[in-house]
């Protein structure tokens, strides 16, 4: 199946889901195919609204356009009521469904909602370990002064609203975290932590850590993913080559312990056994992630051709063995992704962000639409 026809099998998709779907939000499946729907009480919200607009921008179909609207207005009660905003997630909540309406129409009060958004994240800000506190409130004793490397994600927002208002201290912090994660979460041998501890009262580091992965010292696939696109994206905007570097370099351990079928698994250091889950949405958003480092990437550098390989192999191992092609009883793109192997939490299932990866993918290498991490006129 090409490409082409995998997209349209995703609108498909998606224009059945608008129905199923409401005005509720998938979050995973749960073993049956069909997703779990919540009440914007979770970090995942935007995924929906960005399938959406992806969906839109593709097509340009009304339905597709409307949905998306209404997806808008959800986020925006959600931001009046406070609800549920108390986490570093609110870049993957407010980039795909605000930021994402401003840049496909310029609608000026998505882009002020969207400011609003950078303001609470820019609460989380911890000023004696300068990070992005990841969870819990102020002086919470297990979380006080942890990172996770998911919040990579969420500091374009801030570098677009340094932009937007000329207020700096946005992209200074995000910065600051960007190092931080860089410094503490990135290891030496360029794999991953997913989490790291800071004494919040002094700064001092502690120790690397899991809230998802095999173990502690273990790589977890998809926070090495968020790596990737996160340390490229900050290099997009602060042009600071060391995040260029790191992106590359965790690009290419995810790269050299992909197993033969270019798909990862959950956890690069699991037991790679019969049984052992694997996380489609690993391997999605790394493909995102390596296809932004490639436009920084110059053809004749020596890692162009051998990532590009990669984008290739993996995209079309997704295609051939994880893409639903277009099963009017599954309202997922993507099996076998998993949320939390630890927990036994829909460890073998749909995940809503792999879809938006997916998508998002598809259609940078397609169409050239990069998804809404940045505004277009960058």
């Amino acid at each position: 199946m090409n490409r082409k026809s995998v997209i349209e099998q995703t609108l498909a998709t998606t224009r059945l889901n608008i129905e199923r779907f409401g005005n509720r939000f998938p979050i995973v499946s749960m073993g049956d195919g069909k997703y779990f729907l919540t009440d914007q009480t979770n970090w995942t919200e935007g995924f929906w609204s960005g399938i959406l607009w992806l969906s839109y921008e593709y097509s340009k179909e009304p339905a597709l356009y409307y949905a998306a609207i209404q997806t808008v207005d959800s986020f925006r009660e959600r931001m009046e009521a406070g609800q549920e905003l108390d986490h570093h997630d609110i870049g993957f909540l407010y980039s795909l469904s605000a930021k994402a309406r401003w840049i496909v129409d310029n609608d000026e009060a998505s882009r002020l909602l969207a400011l609003q958004a950078a303001d609470v994240l820019m609460k989380r800000w911890r000023s004696a370990p300068q990070v992005f506190q990841a969870w819990g409130p102020e002086g919470d004793a297990d979380n006080g002064g942890r990172i996770i490397i998911d919040c990579l994600m969420n500091l374009p927002l801030l570098y677009w609203a340094a932009e937007q208002t000329g207020d700096r201290r946005y992209a200074e912090c995000a910065t600051l975290q960007a190092d931080q994660s860089r410094r503490f979460l990135v290891r030496g041998d360029d794999s991953s932590y997913h989490t790291f501890y800071f004494d919040q009262e002094n700064g001092n580091a502690i120790r690397g850590g899991t809230a998802q992965g095999f173990q502690d010292g273990s790589t977890w696939t998809r926070g090495q993913a968020w790596g990737v696109y996160g340390f490229a994206l900050a290099y997009r905007y602060t042009r600071e080559e060391r995040f260029l570097e790191t992106s590359r370099r965790l690009a290419r351990y995810f790269l050299e312990h992909l197993p033969e079928d270019h798909v990862a698994y959950w956890d690069f250091d699991a037991p790679q056994e019969e049984g052992t889950a694997r996380d489609s949405s690993a391997s999605a958003i790394f493909v995102c992630g390596v296809l932004e480092l490639l436009e920084h990437l110059p053809e004749g550098d020596p890692d162009h051709a051998l990532l590009s390989e990669a984008v290739n192999q993996s995209m079309d191992s997704l295609i051939s063995s994880y893409f639903t092609a277009g099963n009017p009883d599954e309202e997922g793109f993507l099996r076998h992704g998993s949320y939390s192997v630890r927990g036994n939490s829909s460890p073998d299932d749909f995940m809503i962000w792999g879809d938006y990866f997916f998508l998002e993918a598809l259609l940078r290498l397609e169409q050239g639409i990069p998804g809404y991490w940045y505004g277009r006129q960058d």
